[in-house]
């Protein structure tokens, strides 16, 4: 975990030290600690509620209905449709069928063909991550919360058993993301903080901050594998948090997705144009379950 001193968080969160200070004595700050004389704050330490935050009513229905185990509801279908096109655009081969059948059974259903044992286990993992980020949806990001996805993804795959894989932590080799170089290994951690920091310091955040948060970790690319899956998590989880209508990018606008990726700073329109589809999808979702938005 990093430290900072409380002029350094100050800044990051656009307030007076007197604030800051003021919140570590009266133990508002969770993880704070006096050195000396000096005040010490998680670099990731979330700022204090004032009284209860609202939630959406989207968030409110997925908790009832993750919590009362509620089928055939907003959860259910958000569970199935995400996990499914999420890694069926990394090259999971298991159907939408067979996605539906591992949620709604916890069996595989697979009859007279070959299956990646991965594939299984990645969408049984795939199902805990959405749960993860109902759960913390409020929660600031942090590096710590983006690899606790990470692990949660990865976890008892073949991936998991291979010494230089590092699941749940930042990645050890040098890779790609269609033909272009990503991060440095020995840059990832200076890289991610950064971006997370900037990313936090915005009290309120729109989609297309959302959007380029997204965009600017997959250039990083900080895991071995897993990015495009963690990423599209972590923005339907920062949906959630601020009120935004979340949404999945379907097998049908992959190749838009990935043409945005690819020219965000250039033409910002073929990412948000996509993910303003993707959206428009969810919102169809929304008005069936009579959810309000």
């Amino acid at each position: 975990m990093d430290f900072i001193t409380v002029s350094q968080y100050a800044d990051m969160h656009g307030l007076s030290e007197r604030t800051v200070r003021n919140w570590c004595k009266a133990g508002k700050m969770q993880g704070a600690f006096l050195s000396g004389k000096t005040w010490i704050i998680p670099a990731d330490a979330a700022l204090p509620q004032k009284g209860k935050p609202k939630i959406s009513p989207l968030l409110k229905r997925l908790r009832e209905e993750k919590e009362g185990r509620i089928s055939g509801g907003i959860y259910h279908r958000t569970q199935i449709d995400l996990t499914y096109n999420s890694n069926h655009i990394e090259g999971s081969r298991l159907t939408h069928d067979q996605t539906r059948y591992i949620f709604e059974t916890n069996t595989i259903g697979v009859v007279d063909e070959a299956v990646n044992v991965d594939d299984i286990v990645e969408t049984s993992n795939h199902f805990r991550c959405i749960d993860l980020i109902i759960d913390r949806a409020e929660e600031k990001i942090s590096e710590s919360l983006v690899k606790d996805l990470h692990r949660t993804l990865k976890a008892g795959t073949s991936d998991s058993r291979k010494d230089w894989f590092h699941v749940g932590d930042y990645k050890k080799l040098p890779n790609e993301v269609g033909g272009r170089e990503t991060c440095p290994p020995e840059q990832v951690h200076m890289r991610m903080k950064a971006l997370l920091s900037e990313y936090n310091a915005k009290k309120e955040k729109t989609l297309e901050d959302i959007i380029d948060l997204h965009q600017r970790f997959e250039l990083i690319h900080p895991f071995q594998d897993g990015n495009g899956r963690v990423g599209r998590l972590i923005m339907f989880k920062e949906c959630l948090a601020y009120g935004i209508v979340p949404f999945i990018i379907t097998d049908d606008l992959k190749w838009f997705y990935y043409r945005g990726l690819n020219e965000w700073g250039h033409i910002n329109g073929y990412l948000t144009d996509t993910c303003l589809a993707a959206q428009d999808n969810y919102k169809t979702l929304l008005k069936y379950f009579k959810i309000k938005y």
